[in-house]
């Protein structure tokens, strides 16, 4: 595999700082830049998106999931304001696709997934929906004129049907019709909820998401994180109590912790009191910590970062997947991009470097969804190359030289 480098030969050992030399930046851009141009075949000349082979080949099938949409819209708003040509086509094709295919007409809200015009699956799930909050702000920084439209739809039905003002969080899930589906409560939409509304607040600056987005973060990291060494667990009873015997699906809601999700909440706290106007308090040192315990925790011999945690931060999934190690670079970037700390550079160095040298698809572009501990792809549960929305963050992030939401020239 040809490994192109973020630095010259030899650099891995060159003092400073990564961020700070035009060539890495130069490397980072033109990543973003070739990931945004492979998955321009995504788009059908009909409503709904492909799902690519790793060749960049759209794959059989017409199954389309909310947030498989959301993230397209959101990634291509982004490329489009880093002057990316032809992201507006993407942008366009999404916002139809939800409002024509997603959104619910008899019952309002925005159906997970569809098959061509067959609904596929019709649960109400509030990680969609605020990732359709997360596509209406990325929508409106690149001035599609549905965004507005887009936002309100979505704060109705996430102010209606979501949101618990007594606990100050996001419950999870509900049928078609709005009747309950369960009892369950998860960490994921939450964490998931703070991006949208950090990212909505910036967009339309309604100072409410703002709030909700610090309430969530307070009970994750200032109430659940501390009293948990630092660690995340994923899963909770209706009342909000830790439930430590879920084992749901093992993919999609594994027991123990997940430390990319722990790389995420901590980034976003940092966004948040940046955006709140970098007030006293102990943000910068808990966001850290949750960043620092994840690393230490999830990093495996020969490299890659374990899926899964047991809850005494023990590797039990140990798949090598490339979200982790994008969530790890924006978290380890905004360290850096805080406070110039040589530990939080060799960090970064090595998690670029392991992503280079595995995930990265050098020949066709895009990243690869699974490594095993050789650095060899491998099959996974995920088909072809799943989407973009990660790994391209993994570029912008660091580009950005803030700690809220990358807005690059």
């Amino acid at each position: 595999m040809i490994k192109d480098q973020p630095l010259p030969p030899g650099a891995q050992s060159e003092p400073g700082f990564w961020l700070e030399t035009s060539n890495h930046r130069n490397w980072l851009m033109d990543q973003a830049m070739r990931q945004l141009e492979f998955f321009s075949a995504s788009c059908r000349n009909e409503p709904g998106f492909f799902i690519l082979g790793h060749d960049g080949t759209p794959q059989p099938g017409q199954l389309q999931e909310l947030h498989t949409t959301t993230r397209l819209v959101h990634s291509y708003a982004l490329g489009h304001l880093t002057g990316f040509q032809g992201a507006e086509r993407i942008i366009d094709h999404g916002m139809a696709y939800l409002e024509s295919h997603h959104r619910d007409r008899d019952h309002g809200g925005y159906l997970w997934a569809l098959e061509g015009d067959r609904i596929k699956d019709d649960r109400k799930l509030a990680y969609g929906h605020v990732f359709v909050l997360l596509a209406s702000a990325s929508a409106k920084l690149a001035g599609h004129p549905d965004a507005d439209r887009l936002m309100a739809d979505a704060r109705e039905v996430l102010d209606q049907h979501f949101w618990d003002e007594d606990a100050g969080l996001f419950c999870d899930e509900w049928n078609r019709d709005w009747t309950p589906f369960s009892t369950y409560r998860g960490m994921n939409a939450n964490m998931h909820g703070v991006e949208a509304m950090l990212s909505a607040y910036e967009a339309f600056g309604d100072e409410i998401y703002l709030s909700r987005a610090g309430r969530i973060l307070d009970f994750f990291i200032n109430k659940i994180a501390a009293g948990e060494n630092w660690r995340l667990p994923e899963h909770y009873t209706s009342e909000w109590q830790i439930d430590h015997d879920y084992a749901g699906n093992p993919m999609f809601r594994p027991a123990g912790t997940t430390p990319g999700h722990s790389f995420e909440l901590g980034r976003l706290q940092l966004q948040h009191w940046d955006l709140s106007g970098r007030p006293e308090s102990n943000a910068p040192e808990t966001a850290r910590r949750l960043i620092e315990q994840a690393l230490n925790d999830a990093w495996l011999p020969g490299g890659g970062l374990a899926y899964t945690l047991d809850f005494d931060g023990q590797a039990a999934n140990g798949s090598r997947f490339w979200w982790p190690i994008t969530e790890a670079i924006g978290a380890v970037a905004a360290l850096i991009t805080l406070d110039k700390m040589p530990e939080d550079e060799i960090w970064y160095r090595k998690l670029w470097t392991y992503a280079r040298d595995t995930f990265v698809d050098h020949k066709n572009g895009g990243w690869f969804p699974a490594v095993d501990e050789n650095g060899n792809v491998v099959t996974s549960i995920f088909d072809g190359k799943p989407d973009i929305y990660h790994s391209l963050q993994a570029c912008f992030f660091p580009l950005s030289g803030r700690l809220s939401r990358m807005m690059l020239p």
